[in-house]
């Protein structure tokens, strides 16, 4: 093995793998046959200032595994609540062969992930669309950038409503209307929203389920534990609920745990994201789309894999 293995900057991982290229990696790799439920699990351990969180996977010629960090002090101390690296390494050999800055990978992930799994339910609706967007910070903006690559042409965005508990703090934000939870004006967006992106640290409901329209798209991507939840029960008890896969969101999800705790759901009403991505009609026609992710280790190494294709291109 080499002694200095080559490492990714987050510059350069998000000069090789724009928006676009994540979303549609992410979709030919499920088209492709790939299925999630395959994929390894996360594997958590506690710290006394956090946890670890190690994300390993494998496909094709290709194997990695994420090694974050998640410090929930560390916003007090101007520094990132989640750091880490991705390695990736060669299937056969099991050799590391790419570093990769873990923050900027997931960053770009999760945004993707999530486009890739309601492209087909934004494209279906009709005019201009109006986006509520719970949370501010990095992945909310993360989400909007990538919104708005895979929509470019194809589909308006008339308005986006950013909802913050401390809207002065969101002051610099241009061409986003910031408005503070719990007002009446954050309902009222929300009832007009045909996408709400939910992306907090919330363990609680961030709105009433009877604010969504019937025709609205909701992703909640803010927690990974089935104690936390951003979204309340009755949402997905009227909603089709696309989930990474039906396992892992049984196991980590709170939105889906704590929904079908209460009786609004069952796990057979779960449609996997890999179904969903084959079978666009799935998301027609059916009251709200509701998109609850976690994070799998197998997007990690999609994006992973592609940063080390566009090096060749």
């Amino acid at each position: 093995m080499s002694t200095s293995i080559p490492f990714l900057t987050a510059g350069e991982f998000y000069d090789r793998v724009s928006p676009v290229r994540a979303v549609r990696a992410l979709r030919d790799t499920l088209r492709a046959g790939f299925d999630p439920a395959e994929d390894h699990q996360r594997i958590s351990s506690r710290l006394s200032s956090g946890e670890f969180l190690l994300m390993p996977s494998e496909a094709g010629k290709i194997a990695g595994i994420k090694v974050l960090s998640v410090a929930p002090g560390n916003p007090a101390r101007n520094l990132p609540r989640i750091q880490g690296t991705y390695i990736l390494f060669d299937s056969e050999t099991l050799t590391p062969r790419q570093l990769i800055d873990g923050v900027a990978l997931t960053n770009v992930r999760t945004a993707a992930v999530s486009l890739a799994a309601i492209e087909d339910a934004l494209l279906a609706g009709d005019g201009p669309l109006r986006v509520v967007l719970y949370g501010a910070g990095q992945q909310g903006m993360s989400h909007l950038l990538t919104l708005r690559a895979v929509l470019q042409g194809r589909r308006e965005i008339e308005s986006v409503t950013a909802v913050v508990r401390s809207a002065q703090n969101y002051a610099h934000l241009e061409d986003i209307e910031v408005v503070a939870a719990g007002s009446s004006r954050a309902d009222e967006a929300t009832a007009a929203a045909g996408l709400v992106l939910c992306t907090t640290t919330s363990r609680e409901p961030l709105f009433d389920a009877q604010l969504v329209g019937p025709a609205a798209v909701v992703v909640a991507v803010g927690s990974h534990e089935p104690d936390a939840r951003e979204l309340p029960a009755a949402l997905l008890g009227r909603s089709t609920v696309v989930v990474e896969d039906i396992a892992t969101a049984l196991r980590e999800c709170g939105d889906v745990v704590m929904a079908i705790a209460e009786g609004e759901l069952s796990a057979q009403d779960l449609v996997p994201m890999a179904r969903a991505v084959r079978d666009p009609q799935l998301l027609r026609g059916h009251g709200p789309v509701v998109f609850k992710s976690s994070g799998m280790a197998w997007e990690d190494l999609v994006l992973g894999g592609a940063a080390v294709e566009a090096e060749s291109e």
